[in-house]
């Protein structure tokens, strides 16, 4: 996400009030929502290159040619379109143009699966006369990061330079990875736990059953999700496991102090991203900034420096489930169905925890480390990881079932998990089945995937 927070400009006066900040994400269960997010790759149908932003095929004639037939609110920076808005969504650009869609709050996976369907059907009315397709998949399979546009937005301006600072990989993190992620509710502050626990026990689950990112530049890279592998060597203060979520005590106040540790990127004044990169959220509190003097932040200021952490699960006002790679329509949501499978119903929930809740810290690292390159094939215990999720699914499944939300048809939310079942019974991801065409019947070359795989 990369539009400015609507919080509001209320200024901290303490540490208490990011703590109720969070607090106030708390929602009684019938007002559970499900939010899905998905980026995808822009590719010109000739020659396969990311389109740039500018130009009468470019993505900023994208985001006008979406606004202007279908409705959506268009969000500038500056005087250049930037993202759309429309009845709590939005649509707006990664650091490289991968378009991302920011569903709305919905109530169930069907309402999930119309809103991607609605969503891909206007973007391919529109990028078609553009000659411009668009690919769900992790990592871009073909181009260099020096080949990839850069979207004209401060923020990115902030992060490119920063990024190298800290990791060899935070670039391609920008430019060349897409994801796609659900945020869900919790009621109180103990079902937040609970919920943060197994979600990120299980997220090198979801890694394996979406992995789908075997190729660099053309080539394969060793790796069946390198985009989760590229997390790995970004920025170590603001990415990982979170080893104090499984500490005693853990709740809002333990994660307010670690995200006031994580060094800052930006403030948004005025119309403007000020560059506070590597600066001290504290110190900003305590008015201690050169180049904010006096300044004190509010609480928008900490809503969007909340986007700027990256661990496998982030706590907003909600928890965002992030572990995945992009793919195609049934994955999109697949991923939503997984996880409101395992955390919006109380039996699944306690299931699933009981699944995880004696994985130690090393073996909890041992899945987050093994999976980018082995999947669902990482020995685990006395198993693979095809095993622990063949159990998660079955737990998922079951509690997607006791949901009950059912369709026109009668079908309840279920169905939209039997692709991540397939994979997982077949014991091969995604990426293994492209690496097969690669090898097979592409003769070694990456090019039938853009038009195979597209949306």
């Amino acid at each position: 996400m990369s539009i400015p927070s609507a919080a509001p400009d209320t200024e901290i006066t303490d540490e208490r009030m990011l703590v109720e900040y969070l607090a106030g994400g708390e929602k009684p269960r019938a007002d559970w929502r499900i939010g899905t997010e998905h980026e995808k790759f822009g590719f010109y149908l000739e020659d396969l290159r990311p389109p740039p932003y500018a130009g009468e095929r470019g993505i900023r004639a994208l985001l006008e040619g979406i606004a202007a037939r279908h409705g959506w609110e268009v969000v500038v920076e500056g005087d250049l379109p930037v993202a759309l808005a429309r009845a709590g969504a939005s649509i707006t650009l990664e650091p490289a143009g991968q378009l991302e869609l920011s569903g709305a709050p919905l109530v169930d996976i069907h309402e999930t699966c119309c809103e991607v369907n609605g969503h891909l059907e206007e973007v391919r009315g529109v990028a078609d006369p553009l000659g411009m397709g668009f690919l769900g998949m992790g990592f871009q399979p073909k181009w260099r990061r020096e080949d990839m546009p850069m979207m004209p937005k401060g923020r990115y301006a902030i992060m490119k330079r920063y990024m190298p600072l800290r990791g060899n990989l935070g670039l391609d993190m920008m430019t060349r990875t897409c994801t796609v992620q659900v945020n869900l509710d919790y009621a109180t502050e103990a079902d937040m736990v609970k919920k943060f626990r197994v979600a990120l026990a299980l997220q090198p689950v979801a890694t394996a059953l979406f992995a789908d990112s075997p190729f660099t530049e053309g080539r394969p890279n060793g790796f069946l999700s390198f985009r989760s592998h590229v997390w790995t060597d970004t920025d170590p203060d603001r990415t990982g496991m979170l080893d104090f979520v499984f500490e005693d005590g853990f709740g809002y106040e333990r994660y307010v102090d670690y995200i006031l540790g994580v060094p800052m990127y930006f403030s948004y004044r005025d119309g403007r991203y000020v560059d506070l990169a590597g600066r001290d959220f504290r110190a900003f509190m305590a008015g201690r900034l050169c180049e904010l003097p006096g300044a004190r932040p509010t609480l928008r200021d900490f809503a969007d420096h909340l986007t700027t952490a990256f661990p496998e699960v982030r706590l907003k006002k909600y928890l965002e489930m992030r572990g995945a790679d992009g793919g195609p329509w049934n994955r999109l949501c697949a991923l939503p169905a997984f996880w409101v499978g395992l955390l919006y119903d109380d039996a699944a929930l306690d299931a699933a925890w009981d699944l995880v809740r004696d994985f130690s810290m090393e073996e909890r690292h041992v899945l987050r480390d093994g999976v980018p390159r082995q999947a669902l094939k990482l020995p685990f215990r006395k198993a693979t990881v095809r095993e622990l999720a063949l159990e998660a699914l079955r737990i998922a499944q079951a509690g997607l079932s006791r949901r009950g939300r059912r369709n026109a048809g009668g079908g309840d939310e279920s169905q939209f998990i039997e692709p991540l079942i397939e994979f997982a019974l077949a014991n091969q991801t995604p990426a293994e089945r492209k690496l097969a065409l690669f090898h097979g019947e592409w003769g070694g070359s990456v090019d039938p995937l853009f038009r195979e795989f597209a949306y």
